[in-house]
């Protein structure tokens, strides 16, 4: 009997939440459009041109939200209807659905008889375990009814958690969410770390410092200005300790964060340089002091970028860092979402020491995107091997 191997063509469907940018969801996906080159794309949102040229190459449809007035730059509001339209997808031609999830992307409805993989990388956080995070500055009323809406989203979202037949953690935690918030069985959890470009990084690729900086003289955060990233710990403690503090990303936080950076006390100052392009990304990496990663994370590709150039991490000992951070090794971390923890750490006297760069190249090797690939193959062609024996699959 040949080999059982993956479906192809037009019988899988790849699911994922929303398409208007490149994170690490989305290099993701661009992955699994590699697997499976013909497979179509299921998405509440779609912004042509947002994503690669990988992904951009497949038939992408998206839900009937996007012809509601303003849906694409206010879609969060929007989190109610979102399990509405993520059912609404007509997935019955498909053997295989492969979703990519952080909301609602693994409740789609396989066909009867299909495969559905759930590759998660996180339960929701804001009606799971990050609702203060996301929302507690809200007025009172408001956060009521967002509440309420949260407990409803919490119920619906354990309830379609059985559609799903396999699912695939990008980190512990994650694993440790999903068993906990919906209750699945663990035999069907794996973990698969996400995929880091480290090729593109290391400080061969970026002999010089960014222009306006000199190698050393800073330290350095990479991340979306969200609340849940706890940007303002790093503002706080650079600033109080007398550290050159450079922050790339864009997001809703910059004006507060900005501000906290003129009035928080302390002899540091902080750059805020934008969202930049990828290319000036490894420069920057290169020649910081150390790469700040303050938050609660997932998992957190922004820290092994920094260790394939040979940069340490100051990490909270929490959450995806306790599978990318080795003390000593790759970084230093610390123990409470504090001012006064983070503070102490960027003090820590390792930081301006001699770090083995070859060691940690090879550290941040671990989890590149060729052994992602390679990996994503190996389960998914077991998974339908065990899916057609099961289920007399031709």
């Amino acid at each position: 009997m040949p080999e059982p191997r993956l479906p192809a063509g037009r019988r899988v469907a790849l699911v994922h939440d929303w398409l208007n940018g490149m994170r690490g969801g989305e290099k993701c996906l661009e992955v699994f459009c590699e697997i499976f080159p013909e497979a179509d794309i299921f998405t509440l949102l779609h912004e042509p041109g947002a994503v690669g040229d990988i992904i951009e190459s497949h038939r992408i449809r998206t839900s009937s939200l996007v012809r509601l007035p303003g849906f694409r730059t206010r879609y969060r509001w929007a989190l109610p209807l979102f399990p509405r339209a993520i059912e609404s997808f007509d997935l019955s031609d498909y053997d295989l659905v492969l979703s990519s999830s952080h909301c609602v992307a693994k409740s789609a409805v396989p066909a009867p008889g299909a495969l559905s993989v759930c590759y998660c990388h996180t339960p929701m956080r804001y009606v799971w375990d990050r609702f203060d995070d996301y929302f507690g500055s809200k007025p009172a009323p408001l956060r009521w009814a967002i509440g309420a809406a949260a407990a409803w989203l919490r119920r619906w979202d354990r309830a379609t958690a059985g559609r799903v037949d396999l699912w695939l953690a990008n980190a512990t935690i994650v694993r440790r969410r999903i068993l906990e918030n919906y209750g699945v069985d663990p035999s069907i959890v794996e973990i698969v770390h996400p995929p880091v470009d480290v090729e593109r990084f290391g400080r061969d690729r970026a002999p010089e410092p960014p222009a306006g900086l000199e190698s050393g003289s800073y330290d350095l955060v990479i991340s979306a200005l969200v609340p849940y990233k706890r940007i303002d710990l790093a503002v706080r403690a650079a600033k109080r300790v007398g550290r050159h503090l450079v922050v790339v990303g864009k997001g809703p936080e910059k004006e507060r964060l900005a501000a906290l950076a003129e009035s928080a006390p302390g002899e540091g100052r902080v750059t805020f340089a934008g969202a930049l392009p990828d290319a000036d990304l490894p420069a920057h990496y290169a020649h910081c002091r150390a790469f700040l990663f303050p938050g609660l994370e997932d998992f957190g590709i922004t820290p092994l970028e920094a260790t394939a150039c040979g940069r340490p991490v100051v990490a909270l000992r929490a959450g995806g860092t306790l599978d990318t951070v080795v003390e000593g090794l790759n970084g230093v971390f610390f123990d409470e979402i504090d001012e006064d923890a983070l503070a102490a750490a960027l003090t820590d006297p390792r930081l301006d020491g001699e770090w083995d760069a070859e060691a940690m190249a090879a550290h941040a090797a671990r989890f590149s995107r060729d052994r992602y690939r390679a990996e994503m193959e190996s389960v998914l062609t077991a998974a339908w091997r065990r899916h057609r024996e099961v289920n007399s699959v031709e």
